[in-house]
């Protein structure tokens, strides 16, 4: 008598990509807690991949981890992947019955959205898995509903980012940018950068709606692809409050302009430091003094701009 295999399971897998903001622009405190922003994102090729499973009715949403700093990311219902499955199974009207295994590839609460882009694949995955059959805008409505970064994953490339950064526009770009970013291995909580901010900018004129007029020149070298140009032009309006919470960052910074960088600073709120390189050899010049002069945790090369959510084979 012939025994034949259980089939497996059908699943899918999502690669989505964490992010730099080459430029953060933050208004005043709005009375919904929330601070109005213009940004300017560029999605880098450091990617978490997300493969969603296909499991027995009722079994709800579990989540399992693999790769750096996994012990790090939460199993539970603060993940930002298991509530992408449970929004668009709540949207289609299906059980929310999913196994999510989370392959890490950006840094953890490094300022640079992994948990956005778990999300964002998350929903592109679970779309694929359950044939919701939704679009890419419906997606990325889904998407600004949980977190300001989490459109953006789904977007990739090049993008400004206005409102609480969830409002996009394609970017024009030419060529490739050559990034290095120091991590480390504690985190650095978003609320408590944004409440520092809060701190240092009381009473002073903060924008109600800061406006992108003072980027012009990042634009003109993100289309001429003038890596030299954007360099200059990269800011954070974030990066005092990161630095007076984490004051050894600004070795950091320091550290990768004595080393050549085109331009350093604290990507997001931190605590990674993002330097922009000539090429590729000058970034992997730049980690190695960062790794020398014990500057960060860990570090990482990489290029940008690169591709939103996307399904692989």
């Amino acid at each position: 008598m012939t025994h034949l295999a259980a089939a497996p399971s059908p699943s899918v897998r999502v690669r989505a990509p964490g992010k730099v903001n080459l430029s953060l622009r933050v208004g005043a405190v709005q009375e919904d807690g929330y601070h109005p922003l213009s940004t300017i994102f560029q999605a880098v090729a450091l990617y978490e991949e997300v493969t969603a499973t296909q499991v027995s009715e009722g079994a709800g949403v579990t989540i399992t981890v693999d790769g750096p700093q996994a012990d790090l990311v939460p199993l539970d219902a603060t993940n930002l992947a298991w509530r992408a499955a449970e929004a668009l199974a709540a949207r289609v009207g299906t059980p929310p019955d999913v196994a999510l295994h989370l392959a890490k590839g950006v840094p953890v609460a490094g300022g640079m959205a992994g948990g956005s882009a778990d999300a964002a694949a998350t929903l592109v995955a679970c779309d694929a898995l359950w044939q919701t059959g939704l679009s890419r805008d419906e997606l990325a409505s889904l998407a600004a509903d949980l977190g300001s970064d989490v459109p953006f994953a789904l977007l990739g490339h090049t993008a400004v980012g206005t409102g609480r950064g969830h409002l996009l526009t394609p970017a024009m770009t030419r060529g490739e940018f050559h990034w290095v970013f120091a991590a480390q291995a504690e985190g650095l909580s978003t609320p408590a950068v944004y409440g520092r901010f809060d701190e240092l900018t009381a009473g002073s004129e903060s924008a109600d709606d800061p406006g992108l007029t003072e980027d012009t020149g990042l634009m003109q070298a993100l289309r001429a692809g003038d890596a030299h140009a954007l360099g200059r032009a990269l800011h954070n309006d974030l990066e005092p409050a990161a630095l007076s919470l984490r004051p050894g960052l600004e070795r950091t910074i320091v550290v990768a302009r004595e080393a050549g960088a085109l331009g350093a600073f604290v990507s997001g709120s931190g605590p990674t430091v993002a330097a922009l390189a000539r090429s590729r050899q000058h970034a992997l010049a730049i980690a190695a003094s960062w790794t020398a002069e014990g500057a960060a945790d860990s570090v990482w090369c990489t290029s940008g701009p690169a591709h939103g959510a996307r399904l692989l084979p």
